[in-house]
Protein backbone atom coordinates (compact mmCIF):
# COMPACT_ATOMS: atom_id res chain seq x y z
CA UNK A 1 0.00 0.00 0.00
CA UNK A 2 1.50 3.77 -1.12
CA UNK A 3 2.13 5.14 2.23
CA UNK A 4 0.41 8.11 1.44
CA UNK A 5 -3.22 6.15 0.44
CA UNK A 6 -4.65 7.09 4.26
CA UNK A 7 -3.91 10.89 4.46
CA UNK A 8 -7.28 12.20 2.34
CA UNK A 9 -9.75 13.91 3.95
CA UNK A 10 -13.38 15.33 3.61
CA UNK A 11 -11.81 18.80 3.17
CA UNK A 12 -8.99 17.46 0.61
CA UNK A 13 -11.96 16.22 -1.71
CA UNK A 14 -12.11 18.49 -4.87
CA UNK A 15 -15.47 19.94 -5.60
CA UNK A 16 -14.34 20.91 -9.04
CA UNK A 17 -12.68 17.58 -10.32
CA UNK A 18 -14.37 15.34 -7.96
CA UNK A 19 -11.08 13.88 -7.23
CA UNK A 20 -9.56 13.03 -3.91
CA UNK A 21 -5.68 13.64 -3.96
CA UNK A 22 -3.33 10.24 -3.92
CA UNK A 23 -0.82 12.22 -2.13
CA UNK A 24 0.77 15.76 -0.86
CA UNK A 25 4.16 16.71 -1.67
CA UNK A 26 6.05 19.91 -0.34
CA UNK A 27 7.62 22.17 -2.36
CA UNK A 28 10.65 23.90 -1.21
CA UNK A 29 11.79 26.98 -3.09
CA UNK A 30 15.78 28.44 -3.50
CA UNK A 31 17.31 31.00 -5.73
CA UNK A 32 20.58 31.51 -6.94
CA UNK A 33 22.28 34.68 -8.28
CA UNK A 34 19.01 36.86 -8.35
CA UNK A 35 19.56 40.33 -10.00
CA UNK A 36 19.52 42.55 -7.86
CA UNK A 37 17.47 46.15 -9.31
CA UNK A 38 19.93 48.75 -8.47
CA UNK A 39 23.38 48.03 -10.20
CA UNK A 40 26.03 44.65 -8.48
CA UNK A 41 24.12 45.32 -5.18
CA UNK A 42 22.61 42.66 -3.01
CA UNK A 43 19.09 42.17 -3.14
CA UNK A 44 17.34 43.68 -0.61
CA UNK A 45 14.30 41.26 0.55
CA UNK A 46 13.32 38.61 -1.22
CA UNK A 47 10.05 37.20 -1.23
CA UNK A 48 8.93 34.58 -3.36
CA UNK A 49 4.73 33.98 -4.22
CA UNK A 50 3.16 30.99 -5.28
CA UNK A 51 0.52 30.61 -7.43
CA UNK A 52 -2.01 27.94 -8.90
CA UNK A 53 -3.95 27.78 -12.42
CA UNK A 54 -7.61 27.48 -11.67
CA UNK A 55 -8.98 23.93 -14.00
CA UNK A 56 -11.82 25.88 -15.39
CA UNK A 57 -11.24 29.21 -15.64
CA UNK A 58 -7.34 29.65 -15.81
CA UNK A 59 -7.13 32.48 -13.62
CA UNK A 60 -4.11 32.47 -11.36
CA UNK A 61 -4.77 32.58 -7.88
CA UNK A 62 -2.17 33.41 -5.30
CA UNK A 63 -1.49 29.96 -2.95
CA UNK A 64 1.26 31.10 -0.63
CA UNK A 65 4.15 33.06 -0.11
CA UNK A 66 7.44 32.24 2.06
CA UNK A 67 9.01 34.46 4.34
CA UNK A 68 11.03 37.39 3.82
CA UNK A 69 14.87 36.65 3.40
CA UNK A 70 17.26 39.77 4.21
CA UNK A 71 19.99 40.35 2.25
CA UNK A 72 20.85 37.95 0.60
CA UNK A 73 21.43 36.84 -3.86
CA UNK A 74 20.93 33.39 -2.84
CA UNK A 75 17.99 32.41 -0.79
CA UNK A 76 17.04 29.33 0.66
CA UNK A 77 13.11 29.88 1.75
CA UNK A 78 12.49 27.96 5.27
CA UNK A 79 8.35 28.66 4.32
CA UNK A 80 7.56 25.20 2.26
CA UNK A 81 4.22 24.83 0.24
CA UNK A 82 1.80 21.62 0.83
CA UNK A 83 0.25 21.01 -2.42
CA UNK A 84 -2.30 18.11 -3.09
CA UNK A 85 -0.73 16.25 -6.50
CA UNK A 86 -2.99 14.44 -8.64
CA UNK A 87 -1.29 12.33 -11.14
CA UNK A 88 -4.17 13.17 -13.66
CA UNK A 89 -4.49 16.92 -13.81
CA UNK A 90 -1.82 19.71 -15.13
CA UNK A 91 -1.46 21.05 -12.21
CA UNK A 92 -0.08 24.49 -13.49
CA UNK A 93 2.39 26.91 -11.41
CA UNK A 94 3.74 29.99 -11.27
CA UNK A 95 6.63 31.26 -9.03
CA UNK A 96 6.73 35.57 -8.71
CA UNK A 97 9.75 36.73 -6.51
CA UNK A 98 9.96 39.93 -5.39
CA UNK A 99 12.45 42.73 -4.05
CA UNK A 100 10.41 43.32 -0.67
CA UNK A 101 10.38 47.30 0.41
CA UNK A 102 7.86 47.53 2.87
CA UNK A 103 5.86 45.74 5.37
CA UNK A 104 3.14 46.36 3.08
CA UNK A 105 0.74 42.96 1.55
CA UNK A 106 0.22 44.58 -1.42
CA UNK A 107 2.51 42.97 -4.11
CA UNK A 108 2.42 45.80 -6.43
CA UNK A 109 4.11 48.18 -3.81
CA UNK A 110 7.22 45.79 -4.26
CA UNK A 111 10.07 45.23 -6.95
CA UNK A 112 9.05 42.62 -9.49
CA UNK A 113 12.26 40.65 -10.17
CA UNK A 114 11.22 37.71 -12.05
CA UNK A 115 8.51 34.67 -12.76
CA UNK A 116 9.07 31.44 -13.35
CA UNK A 117 6.11 28.59 -14.78
CA UNK A 118 5.93 24.93 -14.52
CA UNK A 119 3.69 22.35 -13.70
CA UNK A 120 3.70 20.27 -10.11
CA UNK A 121 3.89 17.05 -12.42
CA UNK A 122 7.30 18.58 -13.84
CA UNK A 123 8.73 19.17 -10.20
CA UNK A 124 8.19 15.54 -8.85
CA UNK A 125 9.40 13.78 -12.27
CA UNK A 126 12.34 15.77 -12.36
CA UNK A 127 15.44 13.92 -11.62
CA UNK A 128 15.46 13.59 -7.72
CA UNK A 129 12.62 15.77 -7.89
CA UNK A 130 14.39 18.36 -8.10
CA UNK A 131 13.49 21.40 -11.30
CA UNK A 132 16.00 24.39 -12.07
CA UNK A 133 14.82 26.83 -14.18
CA UNK A 134 15.81 30.32 -15.60
CA UNK A 135 13.85 33.36 -13.96
CA UNK A 136 12.17 35.92 -15.97
CA UNK A 137 14.16 39.28 -16.29
CA UNK A 138 12.09 41.80 -14.18
CA UNK A 139 10.89 45.10 -16.04
CA UNK A 140 8.99 43.63 -18.60
CA UNK A 141 4.91 42.87 -18.95
CA UNK A 142 4.28 39.84 -17.51
CA UNK A 143 2.39 38.81 -20.50
CA UNK A 144 5.60 38.45 -21.90
CA UNK A 145 6.11 35.26 -20.72
CA UNK A 146 5.32 32.43 -22.82
CA UNK A 147 7.10 29.08 -21.92
CA UNK A 148 8.75 27.97 -18.32
CA UNK A 149 11.81 29.73 -18.60
CA UNK A 150 10.08 33.29 -18.37
CA UNK A 151 10.72 36.53 -20.45
CA UNK A 152 13.26 36.15 -23.09
CA UNK A 153 16.28 37.63 -23.14
CA UNK A 154 18.52 38.93 -19.79
CA UNK A 155 18.03 36.17 -17.20
CA UNK A 156 17.43 36.98 -13.72
CA UNK A 157 19.13 34.16 -11.76
CA UNK A 158 17.67 30.74 -11.38
CA UNK A 159 14.70 29.31 -9.32
CA UNK A 160 15.24 25.51 -7.73
CA UNK A 161 12.25 23.89 -6.94
CA UNK A 162 12.48 20.11 -4.77
CA UNK A 163 9.16 18.50 -3.88
CA UNK A 164 8.91 15.64 -1.78
CA UNK A 165 6.43 13.07 -1.07
CA UNK A 166 5.16 13.55 2.98
CA UNK A 167 4.75 10.76 4.88
CA UNK A 168 1.91 10.52 7.49
CA UNK A 169 3.48 11.21 10.16
CA UNK A 170 1.58 13.45 12.47
CA UNK A 171 3.92 13.75 15.26
CA UNK A 172 5.37 16.97 16.10
CA UNK A 173 8.35 17.49 18.65
CA UNK A 174 9.72 20.48 20.62
CA UNK A 175 13.56 20.90 21.79
CA UNK A 176 15.76 23.58 23.41
CA UNK A 177 19.89 23.78 22.85
CA UNK A 178 22.45 25.80 24.02
CA UNK A 179 26.02 26.35 23.20
CA UNK A 180 28.97 27.25 24.91
CA UNK A 181 32.74 28.39 24.61
CA UNK A 182 31.67 30.15 21.11
CA UNK A 183 34.13 31.00 18.02
CA UNK A 184 34.17 34.86 19.12
CA UNK A 185 33.50 36.55 15.88
CA UNK A 186 32.70 40.02 16.01
CA UNK A 187 35.89 42.25 16.32
CA UNK A 188 34.04 44.66 18.99
CA UNK A 189 31.75 42.82 20.93
CA UNK A 190 30.58 39.05 21.46
CA UNK A 191 29.03 36.84 18.83
CA UNK A 192 25.36 36.87 17.84
CA UNK A 193 24.79 33.37 17.30
CA UNK A 194 21.86 30.99 15.60
CA UNK A 195 21.29 27.78 14.16
CA UNK A 196 19.70 26.24 11.01
CA UNK A 197 18.74 22.91 10.82
CA UNK A 198 18.70 20.73 7.28
CA UNK A 199 17.17 17.37 7.11
CA UNK A 200 19.16 14.83 4.38
CA UNK A 201 17.55 14.18 0.68
CA UNK A 202 17.65 10.77 -1.07
CA UNK A 203 20.03 12.41 -3.52
CA UNK A 204 22.68 13.51 -0.69
CA UNK A 205 21.58 17.06 -0.89
CA UNK A 206 20.22 18.55 2.17
CA UNK A 207 16.98 21.03 2.46
CA UNK A 208 17.07 23.61 5.09
CA UNK A 209 13.67 23.41 7.66
CA UNK A 210 14.25 25.29 10.45
CA UNK A 211 15.95 28.73 11.57
CA UNK A 212 16.44 29.62 15.49
CA UNK A 213 16.03 33.23 16.50
CA UNK A 214 19.41 35.35 17.02
CA UNK A 215 20.50 35.01 20.67
CA UNK A 216 22.79 38.64 20.83
CA UNK A 217 26.18 39.61 22.28
CA UNK A 218 27.03 35.81 24.02
CA UNK A 219 29.21 33.16 23.33
CA UNK A 220 27.17 30.96 25.54
CA UNK A 221 23.35 30.91 23.78
CA UNK A 222 20.47 29.37 25.40
CA UNK A 223 18.01 29.30 22.48
CA UNK A 224 14.08 28.96 22.91
CA UNK A 225 12.43 25.60 22.51
CA UNK A 226 10.88 25.25 19.02
CA UNK A 227 8.35 22.74 17.92
CA UNK A 228 8.69 21.37 14.30
CA UNK A 229 6.72 18.66 12.74
CA UNK A 230 8.76 15.29 12.53
CA UNK A 231 7.98 15.23 9.03
CA UNK A 232 9.66 18.26 8.46
CA UNK A 233 12.67 17.53 10.27
CA UNK A 234 12.98 13.66 8.81
CA UNK A 235 10.10 12.88 6.87
CA UNK A 236 9.70 9.90 9.22
CA UNK A 237 12.65 8.25 8.58
CA UNK A 238 14.09 8.41 11.93
CA UNK A 239 17.37 7.87 10.59
CA UNK A 240 18.19 10.40 8.55
CA UNK A 241 21.03 12.94 8.50
CA UNK A 242 20.28 15.52 10.04
CA UNK A 243 22.89 18.67 9.60
CA UNK A 244 22.87 21.58 11.98
CA UNK A 245 25.28 24.91 10.85
CA UNK A 246 25.89 27.55 13.57
CA UNK A 247 26.27 30.93 12.49
CA UNK A 248 27.27 34.26 14.21
CA UNK A 249 24.45 37.00 12.74
CA UNK A 250 25.51 39.86 10.82
CA UNK A 251 23.09 43.22 9.74
CA UNK A 252 24.38 43.00 6.45
CA UNK A 253 23.23 39.44 5.64
CA UNK A 254 26.64 37.58 5.36
CA UNK A 255 26.30 35.76 8.34
CA UNK A 256 29.72 34.16 9.27
CA UNK A 257 29.87 30.78 8.94
CA UNK A 258 31.22 28.81 12.78
CA UNK A 259 30.54 25.45 12.02
CA UNK A 260 28.68 22.29 12.14
CA UNK A 261 27.68 18.83 13.51
CA UNK A 262 25.15 16.19 12.27
CA UNK A 263 22.43 14.00 14.42
CA UNK A 264 19.83 12.28 13.69
CA UNK A 265 15.86 11.66 15.17
CA UNK A 266 16.72 9.11 16.55
CA UNK A 267 19.40 10.48 18.77
CA UNK A 268 17.59 13.85 19.32
CA UNK A 269 15.18 11.79 20.70
CA UNK A 270 17.37 10.14 23.19
CA UNK A 271 16.90 13.65 25.08
CA UNK A 272 19.31 15.35 26.86
CA UNK A 273 22.78 12.78 27.78
CA UNK A 274 25.44 12.18 26.91
CA UNK A 275 24.55 11.43 23.42
CA UNK A 276 23.20 14.67 22.74
CA UNK A 277 26.38 17.14 23.29
CA UNK A 278 28.06 18.05 19.98
CA UNK A 279 31.17 18.99 18.61
CA UNK A 280 31.05 22.21 16.08
CA UNK A 281 33.72 21.65 13.94
CA UNK A 282 34.88 23.85 11.17
CA UNK A 283 37.95 22.66 9.13
CA UNK A 284 38.72 20.25 11.68
CA UNK A 285 38.78 22.89 14.42
CA UNK A 286 36.93 22.59 17.15
CA UNK A 287 34.55 25.65 17.05
CA UNK A 288 32.24 25.28 20.42
CA UNK A 289 29.65 22.49 22.29
CA UNK A 290 26.15 22.64 21.64
CA UNK A 291 24.21 20.78 23.91
CA UNK A 292 20.07 19.31 23.51
CA UNK A 293 18.57 20.60 26.91
CA UNK A 294 15.37 19.03 26.23
CA UNK A 295 13.06 16.92 23.65
CA UNK A 296 9.74 16.14 23.86
CA UNK A 297 7.01 14.41 21.09
CA UNK A 298 3.52 14.82 21.11
CA UNK A 299 1.24 13.38 18.09
CA UNK A 300 -1.05 16.49 16.09
CA UNK A 301 -4.67 15.95 16.51
CA UNK A 302 -5.84 16.72 13.07
CA UNK A 303 -9.79 18.03 12.03
CA UNK A 304 -10.88 14.26 11.24
CA UNK A 305 -10.06 12.83 14.81
CA UNK A 306 -12.54 15.42 16.57
CA UNK A 307 -15.00 14.93 13.92
CA UNK A 308 -14.69 11.04 14.31
CA UNK A 309 -14.65 12.20 18.11
CA UNK A 310 -18.03 13.32 18.28
CA UNK A 311 -17.13 17.49 17.26
CA UNK A 312 -20.53 18.77 15.78
CA UNK A 313 -19.77 22.11 13.83
CA UNK A 314 -22.88 24.40 13.96
CA UNK A 315 -23.74 26.90 11.60
CA UNK A 316 -25.58 30.37 11.65
CA UNK A 317 -26.08 32.48 8.82
CA UNK A 318 -26.69 36.45 8.96
CA UNK A 319 -27.92 38.19 5.56
CA UNK A 320 -28.09 41.79 4.58
CA UNK A 321 -31.11 43.24 4.21
CA UNK A 322 -30.02 46.91 3.82
CA UNK A 323 -31.33 49.13 1.29
CA UNK A 324 -28.08 49.04 -0.94
CA UNK A 325 -29.03 45.50 -2.55
CA UNK A 326 -32.58 47.32 -4.50
CA UNK A 327 -36.24 46.77 -4.37
CA UNK A 328 -36.48 42.89 -4.12
CA UNK A 329 -39.71 43.22 -6.52
CA UNK A 330 -37.14 44.49 -9.55
CA UNK A 331 -34.44 42.07 -11.21
CA UNK A 332 -31.76 44.65 -10.85
CA UNK A 333 -32.37 44.23 -7.45
CA UNK A 334 -29.52 41.42 -5.51
CA UNK A 335 -32.17 39.81 -3.53
CA UNK A 336 -34.47 39.41 -6.83
CA UNK A 337 -36.29 36.00 -6.64
CA UNK A 338 -35.51 34.78 -10.46
CA UNK A 339 -38.03 31.67 -10.57
CA UNK A 340 -35.58 29.97 -12.90
CA UNK A 341 -31.88 30.51 -10.87
CA UNK A 342 -30.82 31.42 -7.50
CA UNK A 343 -29.61 34.73 -6.66
CA UNK A 344 -25.95 35.82 -4.99
CA UNK A 345 -27.09 35.62 -1.70
CA UNK A 346 -28.92 31.76 -2.16
CA UNK A 347 -25.98 30.78 -3.70
CA UNK A 348 -23.49 31.70 -1.01
CA UNK A 349 -26.08 30.70 1.36
CA UNK A 350 -26.21 26.84 -0.53
CA UNK A 351 -22.32 26.46 -1.59
CA UNK A 352 -21.42 27.25 2.22
CA UNK A 353 -24.36 25.23 3.96
CA UNK A 354 -24.62 22.24 2.16
CA UNK A 355 -20.89 21.39 3.31
CA UNK A 356 -21.13 22.20 6.76
CA UNK A 357 -24.55 21.05 7.71
CA UNK A 358 -22.44 17.32 6.98
CA UNK A 359 -21.09 17.78 10.41
CA UNK A 360 -24.00 18.59 12.53
CA UNK A 361 -26.62 15.76 13.56
CA UNK A 362 -29.58 17.59 13.53
CA UNK A 363 -29.62 20.12 10.74
CA UNK A 364 -31.17 22.94 12.67
CA UNK A 365 -30.19 26.14 11.71
CA UNK A 366 -30.75 29.50 13.01
CA UNK A 367 -31.24 32.44 10.05
CA UNK A 368 -30.88 36.34 11.02
CA UNK A 369 -30.76 38.72 9.00
CA UNK A 370 -29.61 42.41 9.13
CA UNK A 371 -30.35 46.16 8.45
CA UNK A 372 -34.26 46.22 7.65
CA UNK A 373 -36.86 47.70 9.10
CA UNK A 374 -39.17 45.17 10.76
CA UNK A 375 -43.42 45.01 11.36
CA UNK A 376 -45.84 46.28 12.94
CA UNK A 377 -43.64 49.18 14.27
CA UNK A 378 -40.87 49.79 11.67
CA UNK A 379 -37.95 49.34 14.25
CA UNK A 380 -34.73 48.74 12.86
CA UNK A 381 -33.01 45.52 13.80
CA UNK A 382 -29.39 44.12 13.08
CA UNK A 383 -30.24 40.39 14.53
CA UNK A 384 -33.86 39.11 13.69
CA UNK A 385 -34.76 35.65 13.13
CA UNK A 386 -35.47 35.10 9.23
CA UNK A 387 -38.41 32.95 10.47
CA UNK A 388 -40.34 35.67 12.58
CA UNK A 389 -39.47 33.61 15.72
CA UNK A 390 -37.61 35.49 18.38
CA UNK A 391 -37.85 32.15 20.72
CA UNK A 392 -36.58 29.49 17.86
CA UNK A 393 -34.91 31.30 15.57
CA UNK A 394 -33.87 27.50 14.04
CA UNK A 395 -34.93 26.51 10.30
CA UNK A 396 -34.80 22.72 9.20
CA UNK A 397 -31.81 22.09 7.43
CA UNK A 398 -30.41 24.48 3.90
CA UNK A 399 -34.00 24.64 2.39
CA UNK A 400 -35.30 25.56 5.46
CA UNK A 401 -33.04 28.48 5.68
CA UNK A 402 -33.89 29.49 1.92
CA UNK A 403 -38.04 29.77 2.57
CA UNK A 404 -37.30 31.84 5.78
CA UNK A 405 -34.72 34.09 3.71
CA UNK A 406 -37.89 34.36 1.12
CA UNK A 407 -40.73 34.87 3.62
CA UNK A 408 -38.65 38.07 5.13
CA UNK A 409 -38.39 39.79 1.47
CA UNK A 410 -42.06 39.88 1.93
CA UNK A 411 -42.28 41.34 5.16
CA UNK A 412 -39.64 43.68 6.18
CA UNK A 413 -38.70 46.95 4.80
CA UNK A 414 -34.85 47.11 3.35
CA UNK A 415 -32.96 49.43 5.54
CA UNK A 416 -30.00 50.29 7.00
CA UNK A 417 -26.90 50.63 7.93
CA UNK A 418 -25.01 47.77 8.13
CA UNK A 419 -23.74 46.60 10.90
CA UNK A 420 -21.96 42.93 11.60
CA UNK A 421 -21.34 43.57 15.67
CA UNK A 422 -25.01 42.60 16.44
CA UNK A 423 -24.69 38.84 14.58
CA UNK A 424 -21.17 38.16 15.60
CA UNK A 425 -22.03 38.86 19.45
CA UNK A 426 -25.41 36.72 19.02
CA UNK A 427 -23.59 33.63 18.18
CA UNK A 428 -20.57 34.41 20.76
CA UNK A 429 -22.65 35.11 23.68
CA UNK A 430 -25.68 32.98 25.34
CA UNK A 431 -28.79 35.41 24.68
CA UNK A 432 -31.37 32.79 24.53
CA UNK A 433 -32.24 30.87 27.65
CA UNK A 434 -33.02 27.60 25.64
CA UNK A 435 -29.71 27.22 23.54
CA UNK A 436 -26.18 27.04 24.48
CA UNK A 437 -23.97 29.50 22.61
CA UNK A 438 -20.14 29.81 21.50
CA UNK A 439 -19.20 31.03 25.34
CA UNK A 440 -20.58 28.50 26.78
CA UNK A 441 -19.13 25.38 25.32
CA UNK A 442 -15.26 25.02 25.42
CA UNK A 443 -14.64 21.70 25.79
CA UNK A 444 -14.52 20.32 22.16
CA UNK A 445 -18.05 19.03 21.49
CA UNK A 446 -19.44 22.36 19.51
CA UNK A 447 -17.77 24.36 16.84
CA UNK A 448 -19.76 27.04 15.55
CA UNK A 449 -19.28 28.69 12.29
CA UNK A 450 -20.59 31.84 11.34
CA UNK A 451 -21.82 32.67 7.41
CA UNK A 452 -22.35 36.89 7.07
CA UNK A 453 -23.23 37.41 3.62
CA UNK A 454 -23.69 41.55 2.44
CA UNK A 455 -23.68 43.62 -0.65
CA UNK A 456 -21.83 46.93 1.33
CA UNK A 457 -19.43 48.36 3.27
CA UNK A 458 -19.47 47.97 6.63
CA UNK A 459 -20.70 50.33 9.10
CA UNK A 460 -20.13 49.68 12.58
CA UNK A 461 -15.78 48.75 12.07
CA UNK A 462 -14.64 49.41 15.38
CA UNK A 463 -18.01 47.73 16.94
CA UNK A 464 -17.45 44.80 14.69
CA UNK A 465 -12.97 44.31 15.16
CA UNK A 466 -13.87 44.34 19.19
CA UNK A 467 -16.66 41.41 18.53
CA UNK A 468 -13.99 39.47 16.31
CA UNK A 469 -11.41 40.03 18.85
CA UNK A 470 -13.65 38.58 21.62
CA UNK A 471 -14.86 35.70 19.21
CA UNK A 472 -11.24 34.60 18.57
CA UNK A 473 -11.37 33.22 22.07
CA UNK A 474 -14.22 31.21 21.67
CA UNK A 475 -14.61 28.54 19.69
CA UNK A 476 -15.75 29.76 16.19
CA UNK A 477 -15.30 30.99 12.90
CA UNK A 478 -16.94 33.92 10.61
CA UNK A 479 -16.84 33.58 6.64
CA UNK A 480 -17.65 37.02 4.69
CA UNK A 481 -19.30 36.84 1.36
CA UNK A 482 -19.63 39.80 -0.59
CA UNK A 483 -21.89 39.75 -2.98
CA UNK A 484 -22.34 42.56 -5.62
CA UNK A 485 -19.94 45.02 -7.47
CA UNK A 486 -19.23 47.06 -4.02
CA UNK A 487 -16.03 47.99 -3.07
CA UNK A 488 -14.99 45.35 -0.56
CA UNK A 489 -11.66 46.97 0.56
CA UNK A 490 -12.77 47.84 4.58
CA UNK A 491 -13.44 43.52 4.50
CA UNK A 492 -10.48 42.75 3.84
CA UNK A 493 -8.87 44.54 6.63
CA UNK A 494 -11.17 41.88 9.36
CA UNK A 495 -9.46 38.92 7.53
CA UNK A 496 -6.51 38.33 9.59
CA UNK A 497 -4.51 36.54 7.35
CA UNK A 498 -1.54 39.49 6.82
CA UNK A 499 -2.31 41.47 10.05
CA UNK A 500 -4.23 40.23 13.18
CA UNK A 501 -7.03 42.26 13.66
CA UNK A 502 -6.78 44.28 16.74
CA UNK A 503 -9.27 46.41 18.58
CA UNK A 504 -8.65 48.88 21.65
CA UNK A 505 -5.14 47.76 21.75
CA UNK A 506 -5.82 43.80 21.99
CA UNK A 507 -4.76 41.65 19.69
CA UNK A 508 -7.04 39.08 18.40
CA UNK A 509 -5.65 35.51 19.71
CA UNK A 510 -6.48 33.87 16.33
CA UNK A 511 -7.34 34.63 12.49
CA UNK A 512 -11.09 33.62 12.40
CA UNK A 513 -11.99 35.52 9.78
CA UNK A 514 -12.43 34.11 5.78
CA UNK A 515 -14.08 37.13 3.57
CA UNK A 516 -14.22 36.55 -0.11
CA UNK A 517 -16.36 38.15 -2.63
CA UNK A 518 -18.52 35.81 -4.63
CA UNK A 519 -17.41 37.73 -7.76
CA UNK A 520 -14.61 36.52 -7.82
CA UNK A 521 -15.83 32.49 -8.36
CA UNK A 522 -18.87 33.23 -10.91
CA UNK A 523 -18.17 31.16 -14.13
CA UNK A 524 -18.32 33.27 -17.23
CA UNK A 525 -20.42 30.43 -18.84
CA UNK A 526 -23.15 30.74 -16.18
CA UNK A 527 -22.46 27.63 -14.69
CA UNK A 528 -23.55 28.00 -11.44
CA UNK A 529 -23.07 24.64 -9.63
CA UNK A 530 -19.39 25.31 -10.93
CA UNK A 531 -18.96 28.74 -9.08
CA UNK A 532 -21.06 27.51 -6.43
CA UNK A 533 -17.97 24.44 -5.99
CA UNK A 534 -15.14 27.00 -6.51
CA UNK A 535 -16.57 29.56 -3.22
CA UNK A 536 -17.21 26.78 -1.19
CA UNK A 537 -13.96 25.18 -1.41
CA UNK A 538 -12.15 28.85 -0.61
CA UNK A 539 -14.42 30.43 2.15
CA UNK A 540 -14.26 26.60 3.51
CA UNK A 541 -10.27 25.69 3.30
CA UNK A 542 -9.11 28.18 6.43
CA UNK A 543 -11.58 26.36 8.58
CA UNK A 544 -9.87 23.02 10.13
CA UNK A 545 -6.86 25.33 10.29
CA UNK A 546 -8.62 27.49 12.58
CA UNK A 547 -10.89 24.56 14.28
CA UNK A 548 -7.58 22.79 15.57
CA UNK A 549 -5.67 26.32 16.26
CA UNK A 550 -8.47 26.54 18.72
CA UNK A 551 -8.50 23.29 20.35
CA UNK A 552 -4.45 23.16 20.80
CA UNK A 553 -4.40 26.88 22.66
CA UNK A 554 -7.38 25.62 24.89
CA UNK A 555 -5.43 21.84 25.37
CA UNK A 556 -8.39 20.49 23.63
CA UNK A 557 -7.58 16.57 22.97
CA UNK A 558 -10.53 14.62 20.63
CA UNK A 559 -12.70 12.27 22.29
CA UNK A 560 -11.95 8.47 21.32
CA UNK A 561 -13.70 7.36 17.88
CA UNK A 562 -16.69 5.57 18.87
CA UNK A 563 -17.20 1.78 17.53
CA UNK A 564 -18.48 1.65 14.09
CA UNK A 565 -21.46 0.03 15.09
CA UNK A 566 -23.83 0.29 18.46
CA UNK A 567 -26.77 -1.71 18.29
CA UNK A 568 -29.10 0.88 20.48
CA UNK A 569 -27.13 4.02 19.45
CA UNK A 570 -26.08 6.45 21.75
CA UNK A 571 -28.12 9.71 22.98
CA UNK A 572 -25.64 12.82 22.07
CA UNK A 573 -26.63 16.09 23.44
CA UNK A 574 -26.07 18.69 20.90
CA UNK A 575 -25.62 22.44 20.96
CA UNK A 576 -26.71 25.17 18.51
CA UNK A 577 -26.49 28.62 17.93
Amino acid sequence: MNKMENMSSVYDFDPITGNIPATKVEVTVSCRSVCALLGGAKSGESLCVLYTQGVETKQWREFGRTEVIDNTLNPDFVRKYILDYFFEEKQNLRFDLYDVDSKSPDLSKHDFLGQMFCTLGEIVGSPASRLEKSLGQSGQPREAFQNGNGIPGKKCGTIILSAEELSNCRDSATMQFCANKLDKKDFFGKSDPFMVFYRSNEDGTFTICHKTEVVKNTLNPVWQPFTIPVRALCNGDYDRTIKVEVYDWDRDGGHDFIGDFTTSYRELARGQSQFNVYEVIRLFFFRCIVTLLSFSVESEFTFLDYIKGGTQINFTVAIDFTASNGNPSQSTSLHYMNPYQLNAYAMALKAVGEIIQDYDSDKMFPALGFGAKLPPDGRVSHEFPLNGNMENPYCNGIEGILEAYHQSLKTVQLYGPTNFAPVVNHVAKNVTRTKAYAASVQDGSQYFVLLIITDGVISDMAQTKEAIVNGAKLPMSIIIVGVGQAEFDAMVELDGDDIRVSSRGKLAERDIVQFVPFRDYMDRTGNHVLSMARLAKDVLAEIPDQFISYMKSRGVKPNPAPPPYTPHGLTHHHTHI
